[in-house]
């Protein structure tokens, strides 16, 4: 037997609505909401890779692949013929190029030349840089004449310093013959054809180099300048207590990237005398370690000994870089 009031809660109400029937999961804009912020944290996570994905591809390909079969390469004789016809011989590659006198050569070759470019380049790239700090009509003019010879192709550059060092209507050796010194033989004498195949060098990175100084230059404080000016210090003395101090990391970057350059130098010396080609000159006199390494592969055809001179002058440059971080890791300590 059912009560009155049992029946009005089990019956509807008179004119009111119906109760609402629970759901079963999150409404549909739920749903997408979380979809939405799913897809969001797999973007955020996941697309800076693959914004950088086309690099390591790029460099996986043309970069890494190459170095690792270069030096696969170099553990074997293999000739430019038949490239893929190797024979295993060990170290054979290595040990023949260092009982190599015209490794040698080439190698004393690229120090030498190294020396005469960058450290007169460098100087230069700093004096012009801190002439450019100071303020001057058209200095924009000037900053972007610097960079023109860094734009000129290396073999325009090349080509018009060989007429420059002609031996005898070049107009060095006439402006030389005019103050009474004799003609030179700029490509067959060693000395002289290493300064002219150096001052290609320096023609085309003073202006790139003096640009990293001038940038360097204008990050330092001005209240260190004033500072001296109060002390009584000339500008020569501001030079030297204020701006070389704060440029020694700048000056070490442009020394080490200099000498990555100077080890890797080929263009110039090889369009300096071009009917000698990768010889380097009647006797071998200006032949770089680049040079080198394209006469044992391109004109000799011995892949495998060039090779083992690519990764020679790899090495040769992981020294530099290690070098360069010993240094650059006790002046942060000094400083």
């Amino acid at each position: 037997m059912t009560t009155g009031h049992d029946t009005a809660a089990a019956s509807p109400v008179k004119g009111g609505a119906a109760p609402a029937r629970p759901t079963a999961g999150p409404p549909d804009d739920e749903r997408r909401r979380a979809r939405l912020s799913r897809r969001w944290q797999r973007d955020m996570r996941w697309s800076p890779y693959a914004f950088v994905s086309p690099f390591f591809l790029l460099f996986l390909a043309f970069g890494l692949f190459p170095l690792i079969y270069t030096g696969w390469a170099s553990l074997h004789q293999v000739e430019l013929t038949a490239p893929t016809d190797m024979h295993w011989v060990g170290f054979r590659n290595y040990t023949r190029i260092f009982d190599d006198d015209f490794f040698w050569n080439a190698a004393k070759n690229t120090l030498t030349i190294g020396i005469i470019a960058t450290v007169p380049q460098l100087l230069m790239a700093m004096g012009l840089a801190h002439i450019l700090n100071y303020k001057l009509r058209g200095s924009t003019f000037y900053r972007v004449a610097m960079l023109a010879p860094y734009a000129t192709s290396i073999a325009a550059a090349s080509l018009v310093f060989v007429l420059l060092f002609g031996r005898d209507y070049g107009m060095i050796n006439w402006v030389l013959d005019q103050v009474g010194i004799g003609k030179i033989d700029w490509q067959n004498d060693k000395w002289p054809s290493q300064i002219a195949v150096s001052s290609i060098v320096i023609w085309r990175w003073t202006g790139y180099n003096a640009l990293i100084y001038l940038a360097a230059m204008q990050a330092i404080p001005q209240d260190l300048y004033e500072s001296a000016a109060l002390d009584g210090a000339s500008r020569w003395q501001q030079f030297f207590h204020v701006t070389l101090p704060s440029l020694r990391p700048t000056i070490l970057f442009t020394v080490v990237v200099s000498t990555i350059g100077a080890s890797q130098l080929f263009g110039e010396p090889l369009l300096f005398d071009a009917n000698k080609g990768a010889s380097g000159g009647s006797t071998h006199q200006f032949q770089t370690l680049g040079l080198y390494l394209y006469e044992q592969g391109w004109v000799n055809q011995h892949l495998g000994r060039a090779s083992a001179i690519a990764w020679t002058m790899f090495l040769i440059l992981i020294v530099v870089g290690i070098i360069n971080y010993v240094i650059s890791r006790r002046l942060r300590a000094s400083s």
